[in-house]
């Protein structure tokens, strides 16, 4: 009998996965003998980062693209198919994060972009794999999502409603796909000490390292779970903020700082 090679092993695709949650989670299914697939603007630091990983085209391959180009995006699936095979999970983990202001004309396209990152591209980045996923009957495409998907707050209109829309769209691609054998995974972190969140002028509870996530996100998606919030302790707080009639909501947040709009820093 053959021995199983590296060839063998399962494969991941990630995208933004040239740092925080993304690189976490490229490093934690590495571990477990998955080959990579990944995805991002910066492939030249991701091209760094997987070398030094001491990683070669046979466990690891990167491809570069904007997930909000969904030419560029659908590219970089094909050529993963082409090259590497189906992948067992795809993880669309690449997104954004920036305060936006109603008020501020510019601040419509701040919001237009974080719509074309956040929920185009996670549809975008899933279109290559679902029939190829579908015709092998097993898979994982997982959504990441945010417990700011829970209840809109201050200034951050654009994230908040973006990832309540990954909820959504992960819920309708489930039922879509759940007699093919495609599992669709929906998480949702907390606050995971990343750079997009390193700039947030607020009290961020229950703060984790990238690599805490990842390893709890690994968990959720090797059971296949189709809904989780991570950490637990902050699924309870959103239960919660969802709970609270609207105005009890309002007096809660009320005073508390927006979120940084483009070209702001920490206050």
């Amino acid at each position: 009998m053959n021995e199983p090679t590296l060839h063998d092993a399962p494969l991941a695709f990630i995208t933004g996965a040239s740092s925080g949650i993304g690189q976490a989670l490229a490093a934690r299914f590495a571990r477990a003998g998955y080959r990579l697939a990944l995805v991002a603007r910066r492939s030249e630091e991701l091209q760094a980062w997987a070398r030094a990983q001491g990683f070669d085209e046979t466990r690891c391959r990167v491809y570069r693209a904007d997930v909000a180009e969904i030419g560029e995006i659908v590219a970089a699936g094909q050529a993963c198919l082409a090259q590497q095979g189906v992948p067992e999970v795809v993880i669309a983990n690449a997104g954004i994060s920036v305060g936006m202001d109603t008020a501020e004309h510019d601040d419509l396209f701040v919001m237009a972009r974080t719509f074309a990152t956040n929920n185009t591209g996670m549809a975008a980045s899933f279109h290559p794999f679902v029939n190829a996923m579908r015709a092998r009957g097993r898979g994982a495409l997982v959504g990441i999502a945010s417990v700011a998907a829970i209840r809109g707050l201050p200034g951050h209109g654009a994230y908040c409603a973006s990832k309540a829309a990954v909820v959504s769209y992960c819920e309708s691609l489930r039922g879509e796909l759940r007699a093919s054998g495609v599992a669709v995974v929906t998480l949702l972190p907390g606050y995971v000490d990343t750079p997009l969140t390193r700039e947030n002028r607020y009290r961020m509870p229950f703060l984790m390292s990238p690599e805490a996530f990842a390893d709890q996100a690994f968990a959720a998606i090797e059971a296949r779970t189709s809904y989780r919030v991570i950490p637990w302790q902050m699924g309870v707080v959103a239960r919660l903020l969802r709970l609270l009639p609207n105005a009890l909501f309002d007096r809660v947040l009320a005073g508390r700082p927006r979120k940084h709009r483009q070209g702001e820093g920490r206050a």
